[in-house]
């Protein structure tokens, strides 16, 4: 899945494509939808897979 695919703000977005982020990691498409949806969430996977990335769509 593509960040741009996601129902989120034109900010967030436009600082992901500033980020260079394009595609998401396994981690980012099973943790940012929960996020976004409202729900707590303990995410775990190895350095460097996006998980602080994902925090910012909580």
């Amino acid at each position: 899945m593509k960040f741009s695919e996601l129902a989120i703000s034109d900010a967030i977005k436009k600082a992901t494509d500033r980020m260079g982020f394009e595609e998401m990691t396994p981690i980012q498409e099973k943790a940012i939808p929960l996020a976004m949806s409202g729900v707590d969430l303990i995410g775990q996977a190895q350095t460097g897979t996006g998980k602080t990335a994902a925090s910012v769509f909580r």
